[in-house]
């Protein structure tokens, strides 16, 4: 079938979707996704730092995303085996989800029984169970989405997740320091250990999943070799683990892990090198991505069968890991590579943004107004904005929303090159954020739905994880760039370069905006905000790819689907 082909459903059905039971299931799902995640990565730092640790200390902490980038890497366990007992009563998926979620329960409740003044190892111990259980989770809530609902209602059930995910945000950010303020932190997280509940409810009230097919693995014809096997598996393994460890470093941008390995084998030195060529500008990506390729090449050989020799070890790790990607490029060949392609650069506009708070700082905006515009009226934008992308899915069918989607991002970015342009006017803000919004809620939901429907039976979870894992990584890379670009536009401005004209854009607004450029930047308030403007123009312009490819995929996916 034809993007054009595809069939369009009236409004009034298009928005039924979102009332529908499995819907309705994803609200509460979605909520036991954010809750973990956000009680770990931010609430947890106040905690510990009230406790009187040191930054360099709370920002350890931050490795425990890790997880969450690497959470591809055993998601074919979760495709492949079986809770004992559970599985039969409730369904694979949703054995699953039980289990992991009656697990974060009890990690969040030992951390609640932990000082971290007195015993920072322990709680370290305990984040990084919660961390890697959520995102455990989050591979079976999202292979269950993807199986409950057909194709075109993908966006109302992304759009679900995320409203339920944003709802865990507002309560995991805002209810344990009120509770810890009165209570203290020990009863905070235990109460937050019994919200989870919301999500096992959700689990039982979920309608009964299809039987789960598990891809056979095909040793026939492999002897069985016990006595060389195992030395196989702990090599295979071993280096496994070698290329996790360097993928994670790569994506985390932090060799803190790298450099204690180095260290504990008596190489100190080179593990101080190696952080410091971490934190080099603009030198250090360069490195972090030279780690993620060295990790997924050291993980390709892990798993690859040896040449001339088939082994147990060999078929099995590469049926679990590398089965997956094969069936990906074989349904969709001569169209994966662009696909692939698509789903790294389609939210790159959004991932660049990374210096938003000190754009708005610079811009003259008190902290009180920017959150109100950022954490009230833009998470109240972006609700409006998810809804809209389900509401797309629906409505125009999924190539028809992926294309929307993909003009979202650049075009929203304009909006804040508009900004730079206006001075500390309140209301051009709350104009640009809400634009903003909007725009990344319907951009994110049409690929979260977008990246559900290319997953096939059977290898759902590796598949979507492996595509999820993929779509953050160039944004990570690229966007440690952004201070720069903004800063060496602002000087070449101020020097009279290629940017130089746009400085006349700024010279009538208010003494307060940009008045640190100066003291922080070295240059005029005019060129800094000419800088700022060049950012976003650049921003808008490398969103200009999502747009061709997902044009190209649109008019060539359906063909490579009859294939």
């Amino acid at each position: 079938m034809s993007a054009e082909a595809e069939p369009r459903r009236s409004a009034l059905s298009a928005i039924a979707v979102f009332f529908e039971r499995r819907a309705l299931v994803m609200l509460a799902l979605g909520f036991a996704s954010g809750l973990p995640n956000l009680l770990i990565f931010d609430t947890l730092s106040l905690w510990l730092r009230e406790a009187g640790l040191s930054l360099k200390v709370i920002s350890i902490f931050a490795l425990a995303t890790l997880s969450y980038s690497l959470k591809f890497l055993w998601a074919p366990l979760i495709d492949r085996t079986q809770v004992p007992g559970l599985t039969r009563l409730l369904g694979h998926r949703r054995s699953w989800m039980i289990v992991l979620q009656v697990l974060l329960m009890l990690g969040l409740w030992l951390i609640s029984g932990v000082d971290p003044a007195t015993n920072l190892a322990l709680m370290a111990a305990f984040a990084a169970f919660v961390a890697f259980v959520s995102a455990t989770q989050d591979i079976v809530i999202d292979a269950w989405r993807i199986e409950a609902a057909e194709v075109e209602k993908q966006g109302a059930m992304a759009a679900a997740y995320q409203w339920g995910y944003r709802v865990a945000m507002i309560v995991a950010g805002a209810a344990p320091l009120l509770l810890a303020e009165a209570y203290g932190w020990s009863l905070s997280y235990a109460v937050m250990a019994g919200l989870m509940l919301l999500g096992v409810a959700g689990v039982l009230g979920a309608p009964r999943e299809k039987a789960h097919a598990v891809r056979p693995i095909h040793a026939e014809g492999v002897p069985s070799r016990p006595a060389l096997e195992l030395p196989e598996w702990i090599a295979r393994l071993a280096v496994f683990a070698l290329g996790a460890l360097l993928l994670g470093t790569g994506l985390a941008a932090d060799a803190s892990l790298l450099a204690a390995g180095l260290s504990a084998i008596g190489l100190p030195d080179a593990g101080l090198a190696l952080t410091d060529a971490w934190a080099m500008k603009p030198q250090g990506v360069y490195f972090q991505l030279a780690a993620v390729a060295a990790g997924l090449a050291v993980i390709v050989l892990a798993v690859c069968p040896i040449p001339g020799l088939k082994t147990r070890p060999g078929v099995y790790l590469f049926a679990a890991l590398g089965e997956p990607l094969a069936d990906f490029l074989r349904r969709y060949k001569g169209v994966a590579a662009l696909i692939l392609a698509l789903i790294c650069l389609y939210r790159l506009s959004d991932f660049v943004l990374n210096i938003m708070n000190p754009f708005y700082a610079d811009l003259g905006f008190t902290k009180v107004e920017i959150a109100e515009a950022r954490k009230v009226f833009g998470v109240v934008m972006t609700v409006i904005g998810v809804g809209l992308g389900g509401f797309s899915v629906a409505r125009l069918g999924m190539m028809r929303a992926l294309v929307v989607g993909a003009f979202a991002g650049p075009l929203s970015n304009l909006a804040f090159a508009w900004l730079a342009t206006q001075g500390p006017q309140l209301w051009a803000l709350f104009v640009a954020i809400g634009i903003d919004n909007i725009a990344g809620g319907i951009a994110g939901t049409c690929l979260i739905a977008y990246m559900s429907s290319l997953t096939s039976a059977g290898f759902t979870a590796t598949q979507y994880a492996l595509f999820s894992s993929l779509y953050a990584l160039p944004g990570k890379l690229i966007a440690s760039q952004s201070g720069r670009i903004v800063e060496s536009s602002a000087a070449s401005a101020d020097a009279g370069g290629a940017f130089g004209g746009l400085k006349a854009l700024f010279v009538r607004l208010p003494p307060e905006a940009y008045a640190g450029a100066m003291e922080k930047s070295q240059v005029t308030p005019a060129a800094l905000g000419a800088g700022y403007l060049v950012f976003f123009l650049y921003s808008a312009l490398v969103g200009v790819a999502a747009v061709i490819l997902a044009f190209l995929v649109a008019r060539r996916q359906p063909a490579a689907e009859r294939d």
